[in-house]
């Protein structure tokens, strides 16, 4: 695939993460739906659009979907180009229980934390939430961070710091909160599936999973429902284009990066959903925000970048010198 493919399929990508934030704040901003409604819906959307692309793609007609999602795991587990990997016995991908239940409670978490926070801060504690969380979770396996990475770690917490300092532009403890747990399940739900020998077909998986988990929510909540065409719209475009077919274009893109550009480029998600939010959302940016937004994203950047600048030039250095 070209480098122009790569490009366009992740900067769609990206729109599509950032339309989440979007689509779920104007929804519940504007009270046109209850979060757990709109949760249901969007999972339940999720559920059919990935399974009726998970059926195109192996009923031999989305072979070009197939190949860009395959090939990457394909050829790193068994050595073989994309088009043996298609010819071969199709892998069992059935994801799990667990990645099921952070799937979950990564969405409703997400819905109920956006009743109280705008858009843009809402998509930072999120992004910053999973990639800090990845971090920790590398430090707990053992990995040592380089002097640049605990520098990035540093600068990024004390930006959360900063952000919910006690002021009239802090953010919903509540909100806050929530937010920073759906970005705990959806980091826990990202490392469950970097094995993955089928990103679609896990994914696919993954969402009809939790099934059982929307049915209860419904019987739990439907007399507290508040429904609109409006609501049902956005959760619907929400579940079934920007989080279904939007994780399909994901996976697409991810044939073509690093994993190195893959964590990079999500850091502008919270960026593009803020002026989403400005452009449909009537919001305004305010200063903590922009100052946070700085302190944490450059401080993850800096943590995922850093080590590998120095390492680079290092490495020159020394041929340079073994040259000479």
């Amino acid at each position: 695939m070209s480098k122009l493919s790569i490009s366009l399929y992740t900067i769609l990508a990206l729109i599509a993460f950032a339309a989440n934030s979007v689509l779920c704040r104007l929804a519940l901003g504007d009270n046109t739906i209850d979060a757990a409604s709109f949760t249901s819906v969007r999972l339940l959307s999720g559920i059919l659009v990935l399974i009726i692309i998970l059926a195109f793609t192996r009923s031999g007609l989305g072979s070009r979907f197939s190949r860009a999602e395959g090939q990457d795991e394909q050829d790193k587990l068994q050595g073989t180009s994309a088009a043996d990997a298609l010819s071969q016995p199709k892998l069992k991908a059935r994801g799990s229980w667990r990645a099921a239940i952070l799937l979950f409670i990564y969405a409703i978490t997400f819905s109920f934390a956006y009743i109280s926070l705008a858009t843009g801060m809402g998509a930072l504690i999120l992004f910053a939430s999973v990639q800090l969380t990845m971090v920790i979770a590398s430090l707990l396996g053992g990995k040592k961070l380089h002097y640049t990475e605990w520098i990035g770690l540093i600068m990024a917490f004390c930006g959360f710091i900063y952000l919910v300092m006690p002021t009239l532009a802090t953010p919903s403890l509540s909100g806050f909160i929530l937010m920073t747990i759906s970005g705990i399940a959806w980091a826990g739900y990202t490392l469950m599936g970097r094995g993955s020998a089928s990103a679609l077909g896990d994914t696919s998986y993954n969402f009809l999973r939790t099934l059982p988990f929307v049915i209860l929510l419904i019987l739990f909540t439907f007399q507290d429902a508040q429904l609109s065409n409006t609501g049902l719209a956005l959760a619907i475009v929400s579940g079934g284009l920007a989080s279904g077919i939007g994780y399909t274009i994901w996976y697409i893109a991810l044939t073509g990066l690093s994993a190195i550009q893959a964590a990079v480029v999500q850091l502008v998600v919270p960026v593009i959903a803020a002026i989403g939010g400005i452009m449909f959302a009537g919001e305004s940016i305010s200063m903590r925000l922009i100052l946070a937004s700085a302190m944490i994203l450059g401080g993850i950047l800096f943590l995922i970048v850093g080590k590998y600048v120095l390492e680079s030039r290092g490495s020159r250095h020394t041929k340079d010198s073994e040259s000479k």
